[in-house]
Parts: structure tokens; sequence; C-alpha cells
């Protein structure tokens, strides 16, 4: 198994990063400073280790040479909430394999170790062993899921352009890497960059590279991820975050197939196939003159949308049975279902985080259950939505609607009629009418 050590002083980032990484298939040990994780490198060797800069008894970037004393070979990624390319150009002098900011989600995380544990696979002359997307993985029956993926299908079989575009976390990225799994390409590397995650120097920087010379810092030459990704694919994700300057050399890759790093002064040309996603309303993006109107044609030769998980019912039940076997698996844990409520109020519930949402739903019930997920170990905004529509159930006629009203104001003024009647904007005679109609007792 790929052994990864974690090294971070806040616990939280440490907690959330390392559980995002196990359930990947990973092994991961933690260390909260430099002192700490030079014992665990005397105890064990890693395949991969991930080290913020800033740790309360060293930095990151000089630490990599004591790394390199234990485990010369593992990959060192270097995390930073504040990248700053002086920094990163250090830290690939030095010897790390990446130097990536903390995004919200960290999304980018995940790719970069796949990268690293493919490159310390091949140094060790062994199969890469990265995790594989297919459009089998992808759960679900409804009729909007399956036009998506019969599209998703066929524009595989091409080189075009693909723009995915739907809400946060409706799975853009597994879309992205089932089409790059079911093309040509398959068997040359897949590079995942989030737009919103940097900076648009260091954006710029990460995907085209840069000279030695460039600038202060630039001490040798730094691959692009275009160039890493040559003949394969590259997925820009949150594609609608780019900086305005930056979509002029984006359609410049698309048009000519080349591009020029940054100190450079000849063309690099590469073979590369785009595929981008956003959340965003491009075509809004351009009227208000955020986003190349060209480009965008450019980008979505090839257009699919992907539906909300409200949009998909159907497949609710099975997204969750899905998530709560690996959870289950991962705390080993034997959990025998989800019970008839639990799947109404989840069939029901508005999903603005679509599966992703629905995923952590899944995995915070899976923590604190006993033999199955009942009411009691949903989130309480969940249990909240049940009691409200539980209020309202069968009660639609328009009296008793109102009835319900009265008295919720009457509650909030503390049984204050004159300030009920205000709120209500109704005279304090028809407020007294109307409580004797009803019946409410305050």
């Amino acid at each position: 198994m790929v052994q990864i050590l974690l090294i971070d002083d806040e616990e939280p980032i440490r907690k959330l990063l390392a559980r995002i990484i196990e359930l990947e298939g990973y092994k991961v040990s933690t260390a909260s400073c430099c002192s700490d994780a030079l014992q665990q490198l005397r105890k064990q060797q890693y395949d991969v280790i991930l080290c913020d800069v800033f740790l309360p008894d060293g930095n990151g970037v000089d630490f990599i040479f004591d790394i390199k004393k234990y485990s010369n070979d593992a990959a060192i990624i270097l995390l930073t909430a504040h990248g700053n390319i002086q920094d990163g150009v250090q830290a690939i002098k030095n010897g790390a394999f990446d130097y990536i900011t903390k995004g919200d989600d960290n999304r980018k995380i995940i790719p970069t170790i796949n990268r690293a544990v493919d490159e310390t696979e091949k140094k060790k002359g062994k199969k890469t062993t990265s995790v594989a997307y297919s459009f089998d993985s992808i759960v679900g029956k409804s009729n909007e899921l399956k036009q998506a993926i019969t599209l998703a299908q066929k524009v595989s079989r091409t080189d075009a352009t693909v723009l995915l575009t739907g809400e946060t976390g409706t799975g853009k990225e597994v879309f992205a890497h089932a089409i790059h799994q079911a093309s040509q390409r398959a068997s040359q590397p897949i590079v995942d960059i989030n737009c919103s995650a940097f900076s648009k120097d260091l954006l710029e920087s990460e995907l085209f590279g840069y000279k030695a010379g460039a600038f202060t810092g630039a001490l040798k030459d730094k691959k692009g991820l275009f160039e890493v990704a040559n003949h394969g694919t590259i997925f820009l994700d949150e594609i609608g975050e780019m900086a305005f300057e930056l979509q002029a050399r984006l359609l410049r890759v698309l048009e000519t197939g080349e591009y020029i790093k940054i100190g450079d002064t000849k063309p690099t040309k590469v073979d590369v196939r785009i595929i981008s996603a956003t959340n965003r309303d491009l075509k809004k993006e351009i009227e208000n003159g955020n986003f190349r109107e060209d480009l965008y044609f450019r980008l979505s030769v090839f257009q699919i949308c992907l539906p909300p998980l409200r949009e998909r019912k159907d497949d609710i039940e099975s997204l969750s049975y899905m998530f709560l076997n690996k959870f289950a698996n991962k705390l080993n844990k034997k959990i025998t279902g989800i019970t008839p409520e639990v799947l109404d109020i989840l069939k029901n519930a508005e999903w603005k985080g679509n599966v992703r949402e629905l995923r952590n739903v899944i995995e915070r019930c899976s923590i604190v259950c006993e033999e199955q997920i009942t009411f009691e170990d949903l989130p309480l905004d969940l249990q909240k939505r049940k009691s409200d529509i539980s209020l309202m159930k069968d009660n639609f006629e328009l009296a008793e609607i109102e009835r319900m009203h009265i008295i919720k104001v009457l509650q909030y003024t503390n049984g204050n009629k004159t300030e009920a009647a205000r709120l209500l904007k109704i005279g304090l005679a028809t407020l007294y009418r109307k409580i004797e109609t009803y019946k409410i007792s305050m």
C-alpha cells in the first residue's frame, strides 16, 4: 500500500486532509512539526510526503533537505495557504515534486498525489497505481444522468474540447476523468488544475512554466502543466475564474497547439486535449466583460450540462448506499442500511451542494449511527426540515395555514396581541376575531 506522510501543525486541517487522502485508498501517517516528522522518517519509508510551508519549528521549503536524508525517493509536495512564485521556485529547486496552494475543497491535492505516486512507482520500476475513473463508476439511472453519460461517451472517442457545466458538486471532475479514460489518450496523463485556487501570476506559471532567469528566484527551468500533460488531457476546473489576461494565452494553445513559456523566446509545442468545467454562466460572464467570447466558442465545441441532484431524485437511494458502503468499510463498522424515513427525507432535501453534499451527510451519519442510519443520525438541518414538513402535512387549506401563522406570530410577541396585529398588518379587532374563530388560546 502507498505510504503517505502528512505534516501540518493545524490539527483540523491535518485531520481533514488525512481523511480525504485515506478515502482514496492511501495509508496516511501524520506529524505536527518538523521534529515529529523526523522521528517518523527514521522509522518508516514513505512514497509521498505532504508538508506545510509554515511549521512551528521550521520552514517546509528548507525542511526538504532533511526529508531527503531519510526518504530520498519520496515525492515531496509542499502545501501553503498563501502561494507565491518565489517560494514555489525555491521548493522545486530544493527537490520538491510540486508546490500547491491549499484550496477550500482541496480538489487539487488528490490529483497531485496521484501524479506523485505515479512518479515514485516509475522510479521503483513498478506499474502505476493512480486512481482510475470510468463511466461504470458513475452511479445513477435517471434519464437526465443517462443522457449526460451518453453524450460524454460519444465525445470521449474524439479529441474535441469539452465544456462541463452544472452546479457545484454535480460530478464534473468525475466526468472529466471518465472521458479521458475512455479516450485514445487513456495511457497518457490527465492533469487537473483548479483555476480558482491560484493568483494570476501563479496560475500562469503553473500552466505554462518558465525559463531560468525569467524573474528573481527562477534559478532553473520549470515545466508547465500543459507540458506535463503532453499527448494526454488537461482538466481546467473553474475555468470561469481564470483571469481575463490569461484567457488570451489559453486561446493561443487551442488555436495553434503552442505557447511561450515565461522568459522564453521560442514556442513550446504540445498535443493536449482540453476539458474545462464551470458552475458559472459563461454567456453572462461574456456580457459582463469577464470572459472572452472567442475562447468560450473554442472551449464549448461539445458542451455537457450535468443535472443537479434535485432533478435526479431516483438516484439518491443508490448514491446513498454507495457512500454508506464506502464509509462503513473505511470505519470498519457493520451498518445494515438506511431506514425508509431517512431515505424519504434524503429524497426530498434541496441538496444545494448536490452529490458532494449528500456524500458529506452520509459520512456524518456513518460515523454516529449504530446498526443503521436513523432519523436521529441526520444533521439537525435535515431533522428540522422533516419537522417543518410534518407540521404542514395534511394542512394545506388556506385557513389552517393562516391559523398556524397567527400562532407563530403570537409566540414571537410572547402573546402581545397589539404587537402581533402590527406585524400581521391587520387591525387589533380583526386579530381578536380570528383568534376566536380559530380557537387560539394564548
